[in-house]
């Protein structure tokens, strides 16, 4: 009877789990079958979910009770706390499996290039979220001195950056936050939010839903000049064309045209305001400066030539998701992302890398909702069992299950299960249960492993 076909996946977060969904709702789940396993260099897995999203947004970390079906088959397998490059590398992985899928997504911040980036007081919005969040590998603290604070960029991510910094402390208890966070989020001085895009409302990258709900805080009072809703003949054929474009221009609208109220938190939306440099007095952060934009016709925006300095004391960077570099795989280092056709890595002679497919942003880069990378994954998977039935792919030498665990064993690896992930979660469950909480987090790895019991 034929083996069944044993796959790698890298990365435990929804792209790497929708992937091993595919698999299993593929024909060859039912013959010859498939052993599919995650490996996940946290201790926990659901990535971006557990360590990107904001702790404020319930309704999106509940796509993780979608994520724990497809691990509860037994035909998955998860191995936490091992670092692709470090504990394993491609090597070992093709000598256990008949294919390898990389879905390490992005976690670090993309560049941007102006004068002041290097200034104390400039920051990363995804180094602010792993902090927020909890990751076990960044510092427990966070500065928080600033009062006015400009945060660059108009997609989700600037508006979770803005939020968690415009809340207070108290209102961001009842959630998952560690008793580390709301310390720091106590000290928080910041009452003034700038958020600056370069481009007007209709091209603004935010969520409807997000949107409004920076609206339903009680301490944030969201304010828009009335003289940044503006729109061109691309602008509107946009609007026409996307719904979601013109629910977010409807909310921008209204707000610039109410009279502004008596919260205590302002949060400035500014559009057609480019950002040149960050301004800085003895290596600090003294202010930001923008060149006012406007509309070319076609949605794009060009320079007025007029400048304006905003006095702020930080500058949050939300200008999008940067993926690491995966070692032994091709890579293009312009967008940050490992070439492929189909998900099927490609080589720098154009031909297929074999037996190797990569599938979420690592793939297409830091694009789009959570809920996109399910497309992108069963494309990636079709491709997989295409070469899988016409036999392009490579065979392991030590294709038995066992052969992992025992090659992780020996190398002292301690690695994390997906019974694991329920002594962690029922772990955190019990430090929430005494406040009225449904979880608090627990962040420092030792801590997340003895919790596994790895």
């Amino acid at each position: 009877m034929p083996r069944p076909l044993r796959v790698a996946i890298v990365g435990a977060g929804p792209a790497g789990i929708y992937a091993a969904d595919a698999l299993l709702k593929s024909d060859v789940a039912a013959e010859p079958g498939v052993s599919i396993d995650l490996f996940e260099r946290m201790p926990a897995p659901f990535g971006l979910i557990r360590y990107g999203v904001a702790p404020d947004h319930p309704r999106i970390k509940g796509i993780v009770k979608a994520l724990h079906q497809v691990l509860d088959k037994p035909q998955v397998r998860l191995f936490g706390n091992v670092d692709y490059g470090t504990d394993l590398h491609l090597d070992d992985l093709r000598a256990f499996y008949d294919a390898v899928i990389f879905s390490t997504g992005a976690m670090a911040d993309r560049e941007l290039k102006i004068p002041g980036v290097e200034l104390d007081g400039s920051y990363g919005a995804a180094d602010f979220a792993s902090w927020y969040d909890g990751h076990p590998d960044v510092p427990r603290t966070w500065p928080l001195e600033a009062e006015k604070v400009a945060v660059l960029g108009v997609g989700n991510v600037a508006l979770d950056i803005s939020r968690i910094l415009a809340k207070t402390a108290d209102e961001l208890l009842p959630t998952e936050i560690p008793p580390n966070v709301y310390e720091g989020l106590k000290a928080n001085k910041a009452v003034e939010i700038h958020v600056f895009g370069r481009r007007g409302p209709a091209q603004a990258k935010f969520s409807p839903m997000e949107l409004r709900e920076l609206d339903h805080s009680p301490n944030i009072e969201v304010i828009v000049n009335p003289e940044d809703i503006d729109y061109d003949e691309g602008s509107i054929a946009e609007r026409r064309g996307n719904k979601q474009v013109d629910m977010v221009a409807k909310t921008l609208e209204n707000w610039a045209i109410r009279d502004v109220g008596d919260r205590p938190h302002k949060l400035f939306l500014h559009f057609f305001e480019s950002p040149t440099e960050i301004l800085g007095e003895d290596g600090k952060v003294v202010g930001l400066r923008t060149e006012r934009t406007e509309l070319d016709g076609t949605g794009n925006v060009k320079g007025t030539g007029q400048f304006t300095d905003w006095d702020v004391d930080a500058v949050y960077r939300a200008v999008g998701y940067l993926s690491d570099k995966l070692p032994k795989l091709p890579w293009d280092i312009d967008s940050g992302t490992v070439p492929d056709e189909g998900g099927r890595v490609l080589q720098e002679n154009g031909e297929h890398f074999p037996s190797t497919y990569v599938t979420g942003w690592i793939r297409r880069g830091p694009v789009g909702l959570i809920g996109h990378t399910k497309g992108d994954a069963n494309e990636t998977v079709a491709n997989l069992l295409d070469d899988f039935a016409n036999e392009r792919l490579q065979t392991p030498a030590s294709p038995a299950p066992e052969a992992v665990e025992e090659f992780l064993a020996e190398r002292e690896i301690r690695f994390t299960t997906w019974e694991g992930w329920y002594q962690l979660d029922a772990a955190e469950k019990a430090l929430g249960e005494p406040q009225g909480r449904e979880r608090v987090k627990i962040v420092e790895r030792e801590d997340m492993l003895k919790a596994s019991g790895a």
